[in-house]
C-alpha cells in the first residue's frame, strides 16, 4: 500500500503489520505536500499498490494526477477529505483531528480486509491493538488537557492546530482568516495582524502554537513576540517528527510540550 503522507502512512503501517508493505512518499519533513513533484520511482511504487491513501481536501492534488497515470484495475483508493465529509476548501489537516484519526483507522482496515479477506481476524486484530494500546497515551493526554485547560485562550500561526484546539477544549482566538491565509500560503490582512499583535502584547493568549515547517516573516514576528512577552510558544509540525517516529510518538510529544505549555501560563 502507499500513502501520500508518512502522517496516514505511519499508521497503516501498524494497522498492516506483516501483512502490508507501505511506502509513504513524502517523508522529508522539510517537503512541501503541497507543491511536491512526484518521480517515477513514485509512480511505480503507485502502480503497484493495492490501496492508497491520499488526504484531499487540496493538501496532495498532484495524487490524483498521478492515479489517473497509472490505471489499476481493483485498486482501492481511500480519500480522507472524502471520508470524513471535508470539502476543498476546508482545513485539510484531518490527522490534528482525534475524531478522524479515528476514522481512516476504521477505514484502513476495512480496506485491507476487501483486499486480502483471509486475514480478517488479523487485521481486526492489528485494529483493536492500535486503537487501545497503540493511541493509549494519546488518547491519555488529549482527556487530561481537556479537563484540565478547557476554555484557555490560545493563539495559533495557522489552521494546522485549529482541529486540535477544538478537540481539546481550548479557545483559539486568533482570526481564522488568518489561520486560513499562512496555511494556504495567501495574504493576510492589516486588521489581522493588527489583532494578533494585540492579542500577544495585553497577554489575551495563554500559549501560542506554531507550524515550525511554515514560518512566514508575520508568524516569526509572533513567535518573537510571544517570547518576548513570556508566553509560552509551542511548535508543532506537519510531518512526522522526527521522520523515524510513529504518529502516536510524534503527537504525543506535541501535546506533552503543550500541556507542559499550558501548566507554565495558568499554573494548574
Amino acid at each position: 500500500m502507499v500513502s501520500t503522507i508518512s502522517s496516514w502512512g505511519s499508521i497503516a503501517t501498524q494497522l498492516g503489520g506483516s501483512r502490508v508493505q507501505e511506502t509513504s512518499i513524502i517523508t522529508n519533513p522539510a517537503t512541501d505536500p503541497h507543491s511536491y513533484d512526484p518521480t517515477p520511482t513514485d509512480a511505480r511504487a503507485v502502480a503497484g499498490a493495492d490501496v492508497f491513501i491520499q488526504n484531499g481536501i487540496g493538501y496532495d492534488q498532484w495524487a490524483a494526477k498521478m492515479l489517473a497515470a497509472n490505471p489499476v484495475g481493483g485498486r482501492t483508493v481511500l480519500d480522507v477529505g472524502e471520508l470524513v465529509a471535508i470539502a476543498a476548501g476546508g482545513n485539510p489537516h484531518r490527522w490534528y483531528s482525534p475524531t478522524d484519526v479515528r476514522a481512516v483507522v476504521d477505514q484502513i482496515t476495512a480496506d485491507y480486509v476487501k483486499t486480502d479477506p483471509g486475514d480478517r481476524g488479523y487485521f481486526q486484530q492489528r485494529r483493536s491493538a492500535f486503537l487501545t494500546t497503540g493511541l493509549a497515551t494519546y488518547n491519555d493526554l488529549i482527556a487530561q488537557i481537556r479537563a484540565k485547560y478547557a476554555g484557555v485562550k490560545v493563539g495559533a500561526s495557522e489552521s494546522i492546530f485549529s482541529p486540535l484546539a477544538q478537540a481539546l477544549g481550548l479557545d483559539l482566538v486568533t482570526p481564522p482568516s488568518f489561520l486560513t491565509a499562512i496555511s494556504q500560503g495567501t495574504d493576510v490582512s492589516a486588521t489581522d495582524k493588527a489583532t494578533i499583535d494585540a492579542q500577544i502584547s495585553s497577554k489575551q493568549i495563554k500559549v501560542y502554537v506554531f507550524n515550525s515547517q511554515n514560518s512566514t516573516p508575520d508568524v516569526a514576528a509572533q513567535v518573537t513576540a510571544a517570547k518576548s512577552g513570556a508566553i509560552p510558544v509551542v511548535a508543532v509540525t506537519e510531518t512526522l517528527s522526527p521522520a523515524k517516529a510513529t504518529f502516536q510518538q510524534w503527537q504525543c510529544a506535541q501535546l506533552q510540550q503543550l500541556a507542559n505549555a499550558l501548566h507554565a501560563a495558568t499554573g494548574r
